[in-house]
């Protein structure tokens, strides 16, 4: 899950998948500085200075590979085993690729969806052990124990596959996760854009936002779990076909 808190209908004894997509121009990495961010090391060396984003909690936004009109999509909170094979489905029939964040307890629940996953060429990211949105609030020490043992669950559960970004539950970023991550090979990973979608607004109030937020260039954050998510799923039949109409490519966040 992207955003702090938890939508209506939240069953919190299951952690299902959420979907993101990134959109920056330009080729150049984003990084701003949670509000009240505990104190730590500094973000490494090479980060770009920071620069205005949207949406309150965004941490690190990324360009794409695709180029200036690259398109990254993300899915976080999975594997679900309701909602997960149909993002798979839908982004299998407009030929997208994806970055998957996943929580390494629901990794190890359904190891089979993971490996489903990478074989359809898609990357891992980690998004911690149990999706503490106050990770930020926590110590050292439980920051690194989410962190890296969510590592361990994901590549155990993906056959050896290694995650190669981290995203923070809720953009509860700190300079100390960064590093941590960082020092793991793992780019740290944020959004722009909330479409509420876990909400339920329907389908046109999510594509709507979509439309209206991409000419900014945001990174744009889907829910399909927690609920029903056959408003989520339905946008994106919508949204990735219009994209592509648009000129728009997809591919994988870049530094």
């Amino acid at each position: 899950m992207g955003r702090r808190g938890r939508g209506p209908g939240w069953n919190s004894s299951v952690l299902g998948a959420a979907l993101a997509v990134t959109v920056l121009a330009g080729g150049v990495s984003v990084w701003t500085a949670q509000a009240g961010e505990a104190t730590g090391p500094a973000p490494r060396a090479g980060a770009a200075a920071p620069r205005a984003v949207q949406a309150v909690g965004v941490s690190i936004a990324h360009a794409s590979d695709a180029g200036s009109r690259g398109v990254n999509i993300t899915v976080d909170d999975g594997p679900d085993p309701e909602w997960t094979p149909q993002v798979l489905a839908v982004l299998a029939r407009y030929g997208v690729k994806a970055t998957f964040c996943m929580v390494g307890t629901q990794a190890r629940a359904h190891p089979e969806l993971v490996k489903k996953v990478v074989a359809a060429g898609h990357r891992l990211c980690d998004h911690t052990v149990s999706h503490n949105t106050a990770m930020d609030k926590r110590p050292r020490a439980y920051q690194s124990r989410q962190i890296l043992d969510a590592e361990r669950m994901i590549t155990e559960a993906s056959g050896g596959v290694r995650p190669m970004y981290y995203r923070a539950p809720g953009g509860a970023f700190t300079p100390y996760s960064r590093t941590l991550a960082a020092s793991r090979g793992m780019r740290p990973l944020g959004w722009n854009v909330d479409t509420k979608d876990f909400e339920r607004p329907g389908t046109a109030a999510i594509v709507a936002t979509v439309e209206e937020e991409l000419p900014n260039g945001p990174t744009l954050l889907f829910h399909d779990a927690g609920g029903d998510r056959g408003q989520t799923v339905e946008a994106l039949r919508r949204v990735l076909p219009e994209l592509k109409e648009k000129g728009y490519s997809f591919g994988f966040p870049v530094r």
